[in-house]
């Protein structure tokens, strides 16, 4: 393989959730590595700053989407409308943030459905309005970014869980059914990952148990082969080889980037 596999280069990236955290890394990798990035959140003002430090990186023309994944139906319109304006979508990051904590039997049971909605119908939604033009292009990557949780659920994220392994049968059932046309659909289980939802979680957790987050954080590491919380970029450089053509053979997997934590459980 040559040596620009790794290379995006003429490459039209849509990423959504990219306000901030594992989704801001990817849209700055993305453009590093050569693609035009379109940023998709709610945040307008988050927005306006991706976008800002994307064009530091490249000259092409990125843009931004506005939209609430907490929308259903707006958002299923804005992801048919962009599509349609952009003509041209390569590669697809399905990104958004996770469901509150709470033990799985305190749900209400009117919390999956809208987390459902969040997770499987926008990425539904987004995948719907970008797969026609990744075929007619002979090459497309979805990925999705979810959570070691498909593997084996974390206390105290009930909800998160059921729906991040709904995610994870999603991506296996999509990427039977689209690789014959060069699209593969993948997915990034990160585990602990140094974004500000980790750092809600792990005061919440402290505030719970009595412990100061220094001792919640110390109680992380020991479960982590390699000691650590993940740095943001070290997600964002699998989404690269996952949207290259490097990966042009990966496809169907849910892949844990977690120092080696689920090979402890």
């Amino acid at each position: 393989m040559s040596d620009d596999s790794f290379s995006l280069d003429g490459k039209t990236a849509i990423v959504c959730g990219a306000t901030q955290g594992i989704g801001r890394a990817i849209a700055h990798a993305f453009a590093r590595h050569g693609a035009r990035v379109v940023v998709v959140g709610r945040n307008e003002d988050g927005l306006r700053r991706v976008l800002d430090e994307l064009q530091s990186i490249s000259a092409l023309a990125h843009e931004s989407v506005l939209a609430d994944f907490s929308r259903l139906d707006d958002t299923t319109r804005i992801a048919h409308e962009t599509a349609k304006r952009l003509g041209v979508v390569h590669i697809l990051v399905n990104n958004t943030g996770g469901p509150a904590a709470s033990a799985l039997i305190e749900a209400n049971p009117a919390d999956f459905g809208a987390a459902v909605a969040m997770h499987v119908g926008c990425a539904q939604a987004w995948t719907q309005a970008c797969a026609p033009l990744m075929r007619s292009a002979g090459y497309g990557r979805i990925v999705s970014v979810i959570s070691t949780s498909v593997v084996t659920p974390i206390k105290g994220l009930g909800v998160s869980n059921t729906v991040r392994a709904a995610m994870g049968n999603w991506t296996k059932t999509l990427a039977s059914e689209l690789g014959r046309f060069g699209i593969t659909v993948n997915s990034i289980l990160p585990g602990f990952t140094r974004t500000g939802r980790l750092e809600a979680l792990l005061k919440g957790k402290a505030a719970r148990a009595g412990m100061t987050l220094d001792e919640v954080e110390a109680e992380s590491f020991a479960a982590i082969p390699m000691g650590r919380f993940a740095d943001p970029q070290e997600i964002a450089q699998v989404a690269v080889f996952l949207a290259s053509p490097a990966s042009s053979y990966v496809n169907g997997v849910n892949l844990p980037v977690d120092g080696g934590r689920l090979s402890t459980q």
